[in-house]
């Protein structure tokens, strides 16, 4: 008995999420027959991992696809986690993106005979000329091995925390200091635990200064068009939150509030947990690049006359915590009544079904600007992939439109018919616009 025949498209695209969807829209407008698929739902990770209070930290207005506006969500407000997944889905649906949700991809590779490449799914074989990776660079949970799985604790990814009735009494250590390590540890303050946070090197811009958004102020200033982190910060994490109405990060205002700084994890061994002498270094640097926003914001106000109301006290932070002037080195995990370890630490890459010539000796892509080393395969959601703000909603629907236009360009040579005919980059049939700003 012979197998199915393939399925023929011009463009896999293999992920549902935000980057999935930007990338449909653009094959769509420019009528490039595609096919997206997900092995969840769409959106799936807004859903499923994230903690319950989770909320976007940047305004409506600003952390959205350029076509349409949040519903339900003012501008000037932080949307729920689901409200950004139920956007991503309606997004997808005014347009009719060809999503196939629940569809698992185990192998891509180039076809041996024929142009394009071959993918084995769980609903059968796709062939297809282009294949774009919109899966992003977060797939697994990156713990470090300091902590054996066997230690008498509670170990658990920021990915699968929720709540904190979910963890058992007693307290907690947080582990990172970015987004997600600081709104859980304030969380799980609030709730009354005993939160120790593991405090790394970070930056934390002004979440609003003299009126403005700090995204707005990122725009202003060109800092969301850097194309590439500075030097030695290529895995600084930043530390900014919408929660509660959005706030400035302030580690002295974490420790005001009862919860115990140390500084980067490094070690454990019979039950004590050991930390880096870098706590105050840590905070300073995040001060250094909150004032460096600041004073750059203050000379881009006076240089361009703006009339915005002034801000003094913002440059005032007070002395370092008492725990960065004192810095706890060791810390016995019984005597400190820590139960639990949640682990902000970020995420790992896995390609392992891209079986291509488009990864590096450590699993990573190699690529510019998202079109990479095998021609024919393209990478979306990365970050930095053109610039700071390629991870952000916005940030990706303007990669996406950069790749779609690669695609269409190759599609213009090919469709060259070498009679000296002219040809240009012409959308081939340019789809109406269904989303509305």
């Amino acid at each position: 008995m012979s197998s199915p025949e393939p399925e023929v498209t011009e463009v896999l695209v293999v992920g549902g999420g935000q980057a999935g969807v930007a990338m449909s829209e653009h094959l769509t407008q420019r009528g490039i027959d595609h096919i997206v698929v997900e092995r969840n739902r769409v959106a799936e990770n807004w859903r499923t991992a994230r903690w319950d209070s989770l909320v976007a930290n940047g305004p409506a207005w600003h952390d959205r696809f350029p076509s349409m506006a949040f519903e339900g969500v003012a501008a000037d407000e932080f949307a729920p986690k689901d409200a950004v997944a139920d956007y991503l889905e309606t997004y997808a649906k005014a347009f009719c993106s060809p999503i196939r949700t629940g569809v698992s991809v185990t192998s891509v590779r180039r076809n041996e005979h024929g142009a394009g490449f071959t993918a084995h799914t769980s609903e059968g074989t796709i062939t297809a000329r282009y294949v774009v990776a919109a899966t992003g660079a977060f797939q697994n949970p990156a713990i470090p091995p300091l902590v054996p799985d066997d230690a008498p604790l509670t170990q658990i990814h920021s990915s699968t925390y929720r709540n904190p009735d979910q963890l058992p009494a007693g307290g907690v250590l947080v582990v990172g200091a970015g987004s997600s390590g600081v709104q859980i540890a304030a969380e799980l303050r609030r709730a009354g635990r005993e939160v120790t946070l593991a405090v790394g090197p970070h930056d934390r811009p002004p979440q609003r200064y003299r009126g403005r958004a700090f995204v707005w102020w990122l725009g202003t200033l060109g800092l969301w068009q850097a194309a590439a982190p500075a030097a030695g910060s290529e895995h600084v994490t930043i530390a900014v939150s919408g929660a509660d109405g959005g706030h400035t990060v302030d580690f002295r205002d974490l420790a005001a509030d009862g919860i115990r700084l140390v500084g980067r994890a490094s070690g454990y061994s019979n039950g004590t947990l050991t930390f880096d002498d870098d706590l105050a270094a840590n905070i300073e640097r995040g001060d250094s690049n909150y004032l460096a926003i600041l004073q750059a914001a203050d000379a881009y106000i006076a240089r361009n006359g703006l009339d915005l109301p002034e801000e003094p006290e913002a440059h005032n932070l007070g002395p370092l915590p008492a725990d960065a002037l004192d810095p706890i080195r060791e810390l016995d995990i019984a005597a400190a009544g820590i139960t639990s370890i949640v682990w902000a630490t970020g995420f790992k890459s896995d390609y392992s079904w891209l079986q291509v010539d488009a990864l590096d000796e450590r699993g990573l892509p190699r690529h510019q600007r998202g079109v990479s080393s095998e021609p024919g395969v393209y990478f979306l959601g990365l970050p930095w992939q053109s610039s700071r703000g390629s991870t952000f909603i916005w940030g990706v629907w303007h990669d996406a439109k950069y790749l779609a236009d690669q695609i269409e360009i190759q599609d213009s040579y090919l469709g060259y018919d070498g009679d000296g005919v002219p040809w240009n980059f012409v959308p081939k049939a340019p789809a109406a616009r269904a989303v509305n700003a």
